[in-house]
């Protein structure tokens, strides 16, 4: 059951000093800001009005949230400091003696609301900056970025090792519910990870005859864990199956987890098995589709992407695009699977902007993987009146003159700024993110107000 707000407070804060309660600047702005009904809208479609146990109030989650990515702590970090402050107690809408939210707790409700709560939440916040005439739309600004998923360096024998011990790990929790208890499984865990250590032996070679006597045992080896992990998903059918009868004999809190278990172990072997599957493909040597390749168990939308970088030319996750204002105000994002073109995604964009807005940025600029004529003519039909964009290739004459005039290398070097805006955005979501929270953070005139994106 959703609860909104905290409205019951405590003697103890009728007899606390002025010089106690008084917030700090930033934290007094920003709780006037987050006394918005609207912020809490987005989270009523997620927890019922009448029905359940009653969540933690809404009010408390927003301002715990924005403490965590502000000063980007971690879940348990930042319940201890909002138990230690009086401050910040205030601020969430805590008494001095009520409990702190558990970790668990926050953590849990950013999972069930996901990114559709997000998004409600940050289009309410530019719809308040806007009506406090804090947006400007005169000039933005595009760029792409790669968005890392949680996961380790992918490689077959990794992944297939895991998908094996993960295949053992879930079986033991099917029976342990209670769910195909005399079905004789081999746990193959430990078969797996003597094979990944013998790879990794064996690539610590240096000589260049031992190379390549290497590199024909790593792909020996990789196709035996292959082997192994198509043995383990041929054996865990009749414990699917087993299970699945089990479960209408099985009453009470255990049905429920041991329909979790099936359901987690029926996704988990069909992910094993496109790994068992570009894994033969690569051995046979072709080429795995980065579009559809699986380089994570756990996060199976991850994709590979290389976007030229000298330190990571391959990276692992997610394409997003941030368009803000010269005040660095992000006025539109978007994350999408794969590494789809930049060019498709700016005119999107910006027609985002001026619907939620009301008008049509005057000048757009972005970076040459944007620069097409489709893209200049696709922007002028939309009303902006100035696009500066650096053509791909070497531009003609004509074009030169176009891209070394003055108007037109402000508004480049002006879009420079992006990348720190970039920057900025990826330590947000690598020092504080995790799979479960994303990374979408955004400025406005009253200080930063930062929102996760899932």
């Amino acid at each position: 059951m959703l609860v909104t707000r905290n409205l019951q407070p405590s003697l103890w804060e009728s007899v606390l000093p002025d010089e106690v309660r008084r917030l700090s600047p930033l934290l007094e702005q920003v709780d006037r800001w987050l006394d918005d009904e609207a912020f809490f809208a987005p989270f009523r479609p997620h927890f019922s009005a009448l029905f359940g146990r009653p969540s933690i109030p809404i009010e408390v989650y927003l301002r715990m949230m924005f403490l965590k990515y502000q000063y980007r702590l971690g879940y348990e970090s930042l319940c201890r400091e909002v138990s230690d402050s009086i401050s910040w107690r205030i601020f969430c809408r805590l008494n001095l003696d009520d409990a702190v939210p558990a970790p668990s707790t926050l953590s849990k409700i950013t999972t069930r609301c996901g990114e559709e709560a997000v998004r409600g939440l940050n289009e309410a916040l530019l719809a308040r900056a806007d009506a406090a005439k804090l947006v400007k739309t005169g000039k933005v600004r595009a760029d792409t970025t790669v968005v890392s998923a949680n996961v380790e360096y992918p490689t077959d024998s990794g992944l297939l090792a895991r998908a094996v011990t993960r295949i053992g790990k879930l079986v033991g929790r099917l029976k342990a519910a209670g769910g195909a208890t005399r079905t004789v499984f081999r746990d193959a865990s430990e078969a797996a990870a003597t094979m990944v250590h013998a790879i990794g032996a064996k690539l610590k070679l240096r000589t260049a005859q031992a190379k390549e006597e290497a590199q024909a045992t790593v792909l020996r080896l990789t196709g035996e864990l292959a082997d192994l992990a198509e043995q383990a998903i041929a054996d865990v059918g009749a414990v699917l199956d087993n299970a699945r009868r089990a479960l209408a004999k099985v009453v009470g809190r255990e049905r429920g987890k041991l329909r979790k278990a099936i359901t987690e172990l029926s996704t988990m072997v069909i992910r094993a098995a496109k790994v068992v599957a570009q894994t033969r493909q690569r051995l046979a040597g072709d080429k795995v589709d980065s579009a559809t390749r699986l380089v994570s168990l756990h996060d199976p939308d991850a994709r590979p992407i290389v976007k030229g970088r000298l330190g990571k030319p391959v990276e692992f996750g997610y394409k997003a695009q941030v368009v803000d204002n010269e005040d660095g105000l992000v006025l539109d994002y978007d994350v999408k699977i794969g590494n789809p073109a930049d060019a498709d995604q700016l005119a999107p964009a910006i027609r985002g902007i001026r619907t939620r807005f009301g008008r049509t940025p005057e000048k757009v600029t972005a970076d040459r993987g944007y620069g097409e004529a489709d893209v200049d003519r696709e922007l002028e039909e939309l009303g902006v009146q100035t696009v500066v964009i650096p053509r791909k290739g070497k531009p003609g004459r004509a074009r030169q003159q176009v891209e070394h005039s003055p108007g037109f290398r402000d508004l480049v070097t002006w879009r420079t700024g992006s990348e720190g805006r970039i920057s900025h955005l990826n330590v947000v979501s690598t020092e504080v993110g995790d799979a479960a929270d994303g990374w979408f953070a955004t400025e406005c005139g009253v200080g930063p107000v930062v929102i996760v994106d899932v």
